[in-house]
């Protein structure tokens, strides 16, 4: 499913979600100030049957003792430590069993092997909606019933609620969602480098011969996950060739030859063409996975091997694993307008059903209210596309502002590119997109080279 292609929005839509986005990420962002003290499921009801719990919840949840279910996601570490504790409030509500099940990207592939040997998870947390699209298809997916619709429609914008639709019959429910037009940055680099925060690409250009004169390599890049690479793009994209042409090449509509991306790449190549700019090199970051990207910056003190890195607000989670503060050591600025607006590109994750059943059913209920949410809110490292979240569920006010801009900016925003396309082609390690941007990133002067791989395995992927 193409997500962005049922509601054209305008330039002046997104410069107005961007405009917000940049009010909230301005330069005097707090420190961290914990209050998730407060667990979400203290006032629960102790009865894991009972309807309405806790927390003024009027969710009503089935009793679902002796029920198991299982639930497939790509999440690792602290990420799915932190689901697991909502599929565990879950069962506290319940009486279900829940098993949480690893997957490997793509997700398609490894559900494929499920489905083949008759043993498909309950529910799967999809990345895209070209994945979900790929279930439906293959007759995997199962729509939603009346409870999660119900849900759904009580607490997402119409837009969140149209992504998760095939033929026009609604099977996901947008569960985590992702602010990807940020930049992170060790803020002792830039305070010894006497460098500032910029607000357009011209900018970050000059900030970062700023802190490459300072001493210290501008750019970390997780190249070795080529999701992060189309991340790189569309942002740039976005903001260059506008809402329209985003559209547009997202739904190949236009080729990947065209002039527009041509320009794009070309952007791109003022930052991935200088080889001292990026931490490893190309060579190098080509090696780095994307949480190496993360930590490599805040760890070293104030000579880490790189001074910053790009990617969503779920940098969090890694930067909690190093000794560095969000809002203090660790800061963070919104994508640099390239054109004439700055980029605002969201992405997210979607519970799909598999296997139909109460207890299927009831779980994307759950996943679907602000009572799922809130815990995870509470963790920090997520953001809920749920508008009835509360604001002060999450736990710095870093997270709350970028929180707040997502959900002030309602249907306003574009989707991850990469995330709309088959899997083939934007998901797919190794592959399409991924590979192509991973040899653009090894030879940046090879644009037209390079357009024309992309425009290749796009039409092999599109059928068209």
């Amino acid at each position: 499913m193409r997500s962005t292609s049922s509601t054209i929005r305008t330039r002046r839509t997104v410069r107005a979600a961007a405009t917000l986005l940049a009010g909230a990420l301005a330069l005097t962002l707090s420190a961290c100030g914990g209050d998730d003290d407060n667990d979400s499921d203290s006032d629960s009801s102790s009865s894991p049957s009972a309807g309405a719990q806790g927390n003024g919840s009027t969710l009503n949840l089935p009793k679902l003792d002796g029920t198991s279910l299982s639930v497939a996601a790509v999440w690792t570490g602290t990420e799915q430590a932190n689901f697991k504790k909502v599929l565990a409030e879950f069962e506290k509500r319940t009486g279900a069993k829940v098993t949480f099940v690893p997957a490997q990207d793509p997700i398609i592939n490894f559900l494929g092997s499920k489905v083949a040997g008759g043993q498909p998870p309950d529910v799967a947390m999809l990345p895209q909606p070209g994945a979900i699209k790929q279930a439906v298809d293959r007759g995997w997916a199962k729509p939603l019933g009346a409870e999660a619709q119900a849900e759904l429609a009580k607490n997402y914008s119409q837009g969140w609620q149209d992504i998760g639709k095939v033929g026009g019959k609604q099977y996901g429910v947008y569960y985590k969602a992702a602010n990807k037009s940020l930049v992170w940055y060790n803020a002792k680099v830039f305070e010894n480098a006497g460098a500032s925060e910029p607000k357009t690409w011209k900018d970050l250009l000059s900030t970062a011969q700023t802190v490459f004169d300072s001493g210290v390599t501008p750019f970390s890049v997780g190249g070795a996950d080529g999701w992060t690479l189309t991340d790189w793009f569309e942002n740039v994209y976005l903001s260059q060739a506008g809402p329209e042409k985003y559209d547009q090449l997202a739904q190949h509509k236009i080729k990947w030859t065209d002039p527009s991306v041509k320009e794009a790449l070309t952007t791109l190549a003022q930052v991935w063409g200088k080889k001292d700019w990026i931490a490893g090199g190309p060579a190098g970051a080509l090696q780095v996975e994307f949480p190496a990207s993360v930590t490599q910056t805040f760890t070293g003190g104030d000579q880490p091997k790189a001074a910053m890195v790009y990617e969503g607000d779920f940098v969090q989670v890694n930067i909690a694993d190093t000794k560095e503060k969000v809002g203090t050591g660790a800061k963070v600025f919104p994508f640099p307008a390239v054109g004439g607006t700055a980029p605002v590109v969201s992405g997210g994750d979607a519970a799909v059903i598999l296997k139909d059943s109460k207890g299927a059913q009831a779980l994307a209920t759950f996943l679907a209210s602000p009572d799922a949410a809130t815990i995870q809110a509470k963790l920090g490292g997520y953001l809920s596309p749920n508008k009835n979240v509360d604001n002060s569920a999450y736990p710095n006010d870093v997270q709350r502002r970028i929180a707040k801009a997502l959900i002030e900016s309602g249907d306003d925003f574009r989707f991850d590119m990469s995330d709309q396309a088959p899997q083939a082609f934007g998901g797919t390690p190794g592959k399409g997109e991924w590979k192509d941007l991973q040899d653009f990133l090894k030879n940046p002067s090879d644009v037209a080279g390079t357009q024309a791989k992309l425009e290749a395995d796009a039409a092999k992927a599109y059928g068209s």
